[in-house]
């Protein structure tokens, strides 16, 4: 899953939000260093993610993308998911989807210090693209995947991606809503486990 899942997977605490959204730059024991509530969110992005890369549904849509993207379905399908997730908000939430990502982007402000350096540095980009608002067009997934495209030093070719999207949208949607009720009850589970 990308931020947008994470995020919203992370339950109410801001903390174990910021933790999740900024898991994937903490390697290792890094995190026992930071704010408990933040290890609670590193902790649960990793489970997020072997849960998603292990679940067949997840695996079926990576291999709709693999002749095309290789090793970089995985991410595509993140992003793919996050957009159905912001189609759909109003099934997975009552607060508009709009008001949510205000709310996230204010902690991230509010609690600056607690970023690690990468987070810190990524935020403005994040905040003034206003990266989790795109998800919900084509169009601003093409553009995140373009950026994710220049961000890898070789040729990933992911901006080229929306094209399957397009070619199989019903098949993504539904891949993504039976596996989005699978992961929301097992990160529920794991949270209350933290």
């Amino acid at each position: 899953m990308n931020f947008l899942a994470h995020i919203y997977l992370s339950g109410d605490s801001d903390l174990i939000k910021i933790g999740n959204f900024m898991a994937d730059g903490v390697r290792g024991n890094k995190h026992l260093e930071l704010h408990s509530e933040i290890q609670k969110g590193i902790v649960l992005h990793r489970t997020i993610d072997t849960f998603t890369d292990a679940h067949p549904i997840f695996r079926q849509s990576t291999k709709r993308l693999h002749a095309n993207y290789h090793h970089f379905s995985g991410v595509i399908v993140d992003v793919f998911y996050d957009h159905f997730l912001a189609k759909n908000w109003n099934l997975y939430s009552d607060e508009k989807l709009e008001d949510y990502i205000d709310n996230f982007y204010n902690s991230l402000n509010t609690n600056h210090d607690l970023l690690t350096e990468k987070a810190q540095m990524m935020k403005p980009y994040m905040i003034q693209q206003n990266w989790l608002l795109s998800y919900k067009t084509i169009d601003g997934i093409e553009k995140i995947l373009s950026q994710m495209d220049n961000r890898i030093k070789r040729e990933s070719n992911m901006r080229f991606s929306v094209q399957e999207l397009r070619l199989f949208y019903k098949e993504f949607e539904d891949d993504f809503t039976i596996f989005f009720n699978d992961l929301r009850i097992h990160s529920t589970e794991k949270l209350l486990s933290l």
